[in-house]
C-alpha cells in the first residue's frame, strides 16, 4: 500500500495538529456519554427540512436539530465518499491518512477514534455502510455492506456470521440491526459508540416501495441554475461531467427500462448504464419487482409517449424531476430510521446521555448548476448537513455558523469521551461550540479533491474558504484560481478572482492559503507525490 512520505509524518510528529486539547477542556463527568453517530451517504443539506422546507419533510433528522445545535457552516475536506468516512475516522487530512480518493488504499496503520473509544472501555458497533475495508478495527460488532452495496436484498460482511444475505430493504435492514444491537447485544455497564450508516441516498436513488409510490407522483421545484453556462467561472466548471441531462445514466439513474432504450435509440450515457439498472432492480424478489414495475413501468410508457417530440430543455426538466423523485424517496426511508433509534433511545431513558450526530459524508448537488454528485469545493457538494444533540450540553434549537468539518469528529467524540486526543489528530474538539463558546475558533478551513481524471472529471484543486470568502486553485493539467464572495454571490456564479475592487481580499486569501497549507503540512511537492502515485495505480 502506498505511504506518505516520512518527512510529512515527522513534521506531524514534531509539531502535531490542532487538535492537540488543553486538559482542562476535559469532560470529566464520571458517567461518561454513549455516542449515536448517524450517516448518510450523498445527503445534500438542501434536503434536510431544518435547513430548506422547498423539497422534503424530514421530521425526525429534525429533532436531533430541535433539541440540539444546527451547524449551517459545516463541511468537508475531501467531497468524496471513501476519503471522508477516512478522515472522518482518523481525524487527519487526506494527504495525511493516505486515502485520497475511491481508488487509494487505506492505511490500516492508521489509528482511528473508534480503536481508541474502545481501549477507553466503550462497547463499539457499526451497522451499515463502510465504503472501505472488510475488517473496521476497534468494533465489538459489525455488520457492514461490501463497498457501495445494494437497496434491495443486500450482502453483509459481518464479524460472527460471515457474509451473509439479507432480504428487504437496506435502509430498513440496517435500521434493524442497529435496534436490534442497542435491545439484545448492548451491555449495559458500559457507554457506547455506535455508528448507524446508511447507504441512501447514495446512487442509483431506489427508494421503499412505501416511498416510491408516493414521490412519483410529486413535482419538486427547480434550482435558479439548473441551466448554468458557466460563463461566470473557469474550465474546471465547464469540463466537468456532472450534468443531469448529459451525464446522468438513462437506465440506472432515471429507471428508464433498457429494452425502451433500445427501442427508442437512446444510447447509454456510461459503459455500465444498463448494468446499473439490472444490478440494482434486478436483485428484487418476485413480489418487489412486480411493485416496482406497477409504478415504473406506466412512467416508462409515458415517456415512450413524449420522448419523439421533446426538446433537450424538455428533457432535462423531465430528468430533474424523476433524480428527485427517486432521491427524496430513498432519504424518506433515512428519515423514518432515525425516527425509530430516537424513539427507542426516548422508550429505555438514553436520551439524556446520549450524543446524538447526524451528518452525511459529503454534500451532493441536487441539480444546482445542472449538476449531479460531489466532488467540487462548490457549496452545495463542500458544505454537509450536521445536527447534534447533546441533552445538559447544548442548547435545544440553537443554530451555529463557524467553519466546522468532518475533521472535528475524531476529536470531538474522544474529547466527550475524556479521551487523550493524539497530537497528530488536525481537527479541533467542538465541545466548546456545544456550550456555545464560540470565541477564538477557527476562521478557515482547508480543502483539497484528487480524483482526476476519473468519472465526471472535476478538477483537482485546493482551496481555504471562511464564513465570507472562498478561494480555490486549480491544478495539474490547468492553472487556474478562483475567489468568491459567499455573502454576496451565494449561488457561486461569478469569480472575482481578477476583479480590480477585490484585490486586496485575494491578498489577503492567497496568505490564509499558504499558511494554512503549511499548518496541515501539505504542498506542491506533496501533491507531485500523489499525481505521480495516482499514475502508478492507474496502470
Amino acid at each position: 500500500m502506498f505511504r506518505i512520505p516520512c518527512i510529512v509524518l515527522i513534521l506531524v510528529l514534531l509539531f502535531g495538529g490542532e487538535a492537540c486539547q488543553p486538559a482542562s477542556d476535559q469532560v470529566t463527568a464520571p458517567k461518561r456519554p454513549n455516542i449515536l453517530f448517524i450517516m448518510s451517504d450523498d445527503h445534500g443539506y438542501q434536503a434536510i427540512s431544518a435547513y430548506s422546507r422547498k423539497l422534503i419533510q424530514t421530521p425526525n433528522i429534525d429533532r436531533i436539530a430541535e433539541g440540539g445545535m444546527l451547524f449551517t457552516n459545516a463541511c468537508v475536506t475531501n467531497s468524496l465518499c471513501a476519503p471522508s468516512r477516512a478522515v472522518i475516522l482518523t481525524g487527519k487530512h487526506s494527504h495525511l491518512n493516505g486515502k485520497i480518493d475511491n481508488n487509494f488504499p487505506f492505511d490500516t496503520t492508521n489509528m482511528t477514534f473508534p480503536q481508541l473509544l474502545h481501549d477507553a472501555g466503550y462497547q463499539t458497533a457499526m451497522f451499515g455502510k463502510l465504503h472501505f475495508g472488510n475488517n473496521p478495527k476497534g468494533f465489538d460488532q459489525f455488520k457492514i455492506l461490501p463497498g457501495q452495496g445494494h437497496y434491495y436484498n443486500p450482502d453483509f460482511i459481518t464479524k460472527n456470521e460471515g457474509n451473509i444475505t439479507v432480504e428487504g430493504y437496506t435502509t430498513d435492514i440496517i435500521t434493524d440491526m442497529t435496534l436490534n444491537w442497542l435491545d439484545q447485544e448492548r451491555d449495559t455497564t458500559k457507554p457506547f459508540m455506535l455508528m448507524f450508516l446508511h447507504k441512501a441516498p447514495h446512487r442509483e436513488w431506489l427508494p421503499p416501495e412505501r416511498h416510491y409510490k408516493e414521490f412519483t407522483k410529486r413535482t419538486f421545484p427547480e434550482p435558479p441554475t439548473l441551466f448554468d453556462d458557466y460563463s461566470g467561472r473557469g474550465t474546471a466548471a465547464r469540463e466537468a461531467e456532472m450534468n443531469i441531462l448529459e451525464n446522468m445514466n438513462w437506465a440506472g439513474d432515471s429507471k428508464i427500462y433498457p429494452d425502451l432504450m433500445d427501442e427508442l435509440g437512446i444510447p447509454q450515457t456510461m459503459n455500465w448504464d444498463k448494468a446499473a439498472f439490472e444490478g440494482e432492480v434486478g436483485r428484487q424478489n418476485a413480489e418487489q419487482r412486480a411493485a416496482w414495475d406497477a409504478v415504473y413501468g406506466p412512467i416508462n410508457e409515458d415517456f415512450k409517449k413524449r420522448y419523439p417530440t421533446m426538446s433537450r430543455e424538455d428533457l432535462m426538466h423531465w430528468r430533474y424531476q424523476r433524480y428527485m423523485q427517486d432521491y427524496l424517496g430513498s432519504i424518506a426511508a433515512v428519515d423514518d430510521g432515525v425516527g425509530r433509534v430516537l424513539d427507542y433511545l426516548d422508550a429505555h431513558g438514553l436520551t439524556d446521555n446520549t450524543i446524538v450526530v447526524y451528518t452525511s459524508d459529503q454534500g451532493f448537488f441536487l441539480g444546482e448548476h445542472g449538476w449531479f454528485d460531489k466532488r467540487f469545493i462548490y457549496n452545495e457538494s463542500f458544505k454537509t448537513p450536521l445536527l447534534v444533540r447533546w441533552p445538559g450540553v447544548i442548547q435545544p434549537g440553537t443554530v451555529n455558523t463557524q467553519m466546522v468539518q468532518n475533521l472535528d469528529f475524531a476529536p470531538t467524540f474522544l474529547n466527550a469521551a475524556g479521551v487523550r486526543i493524539p497530537a497528530d489528530m488536525q481537527g479541533v474538539s467542538l465541545l466548546p461550540l456545544f456550550r456555545g463558546d464560540t470565541a477564538n475558533f477557527r476562521d478557515a478551513v482547508y480543502y483539497h479533491y484528487y480524483e482526476y481524471p476519473a468519472i465526471h472529471m472535476v478538477k483537482r484543486h485546493y482551496g481555504i474558504v471562511t464564513e465570507d470568502y472562498k478561494l480555490i486553485h486549480f491544478y495539474y493539467d490547468i492553472d487556474e484560481w478562483e475567489l468568491y464572495d459567499r455573502k454576496k454571490d451565494s449561488l457561486e456564479l461569478h469569480n472575482v478572482f481578477a476583479d480590480p475592487a477585490y484585490a486586496g481580499v485575494v491578498r489577503n486569501m492567497m496568505a490564509k492559503l499558504k499558511d494554512i497549507r503549511e499548518k496541515y503540512h501539505d504542498s506542491d511537492s506533496l501533491d507531485q507525490y500523489y499525481i505521480r502515485k495516482y499514475d502508478e495505480l492507474k496502470k
